[in-house]
């Protein structure tokens, strides 16, 4: 039942039903080390699918808009931020092979299955740094394109944490839940919303939002 839902869920985004085998193989590692690491609370691959994988894949279209292209196809630095078990992170890596997808999870048995993952799946354009983003050594990596998290932190303290890390034109995504009005009221002089989206993520009876911020430029 697994790759008949993901595949209607890929086709229902409007992304590439090849992804459905590659996802199904990082679905199945996860499930498998989720036993040992516990990776996420979610332990039915049903539920998975859904809240994971298909959760990710909705942010695919819209986050791709932020990205330089090459031959046709998203490209640039992708950075996901405490990525844990690889979410989006590795969604994103393989939905945009032309892209350089680094994750950063300073937890050493999170970034050990990272990098399983990685060597496993043959995910040449993904790179694992483990490392918390505060203190991550930003010198050997190119200014990114698109920062992102998935329930990581409050927006005020995520845009912290990537302060310097962002250039002045990097597009700085945020999955939340409910719309976090507290929270975009709190984000901290230099930041400002530029774009809010609703999600729809198949399968899923629950509200999502992306959030996309941006440096404000001085005065």
């Amino acid at each position: 039942m697994l790759a008949p839902r993901l595949r209607a869920g890929l086709y229902t985004l409007g992304l590439d039903c090849a992804l459905t085998e590659p996802l199904l193989d990082y679905l199945a590692l996860l499930v498998k080390w989720n036993a040992v690491y516990n990776l996420t609370a979610v332990r039915d691959p049903q539920q998975m699918l859904v809240q994971h994988l298909l959760d990710s894949l909705a942010v695919v279209p819209p986050l791709a808009e932020h990205l330089p292209r090459r031959a046709g196809s998203p490209a640039g630095q992708v950075v996901d931020v405490g990525s844990g078990g690889g979410l989006p992170g590795i969604v994103l890596a393989m939905a945009w092979p032309h892209a350089e997808v680094l994750l950063v999870e300073p937890v050493g048995k999170k970034a050990a299955f990272l990098r399983q993952c990685q060597a496993e799946l043959a995910l040449a354009n993904m790179r694992v740094a483990e490392a918390r983003v505060e203190t991550l050594d930003i010198a050997p990596y190119p200014v990114p394109d698109l920062i992102v998290c998935r329930a990581f932190a409050s927006l005020a303290d995520y845009v912290t944490a990537i302060d310097r890390l962002a250039g002045p034109t990097t597009a700085v995504a945020a999955m939340k839940g409910v719309w976090p009005a507290d929270e975009i009221a709190a984000l901290p002089p230099g930041w400002r919303l530029h774009q809010a989206l609703p999600l729809s993520v198949p399968g899923l009876d629950a509200t999502r939002h992306l959030l996309v911020l941006q440096r404000v430029a001085e005065q």
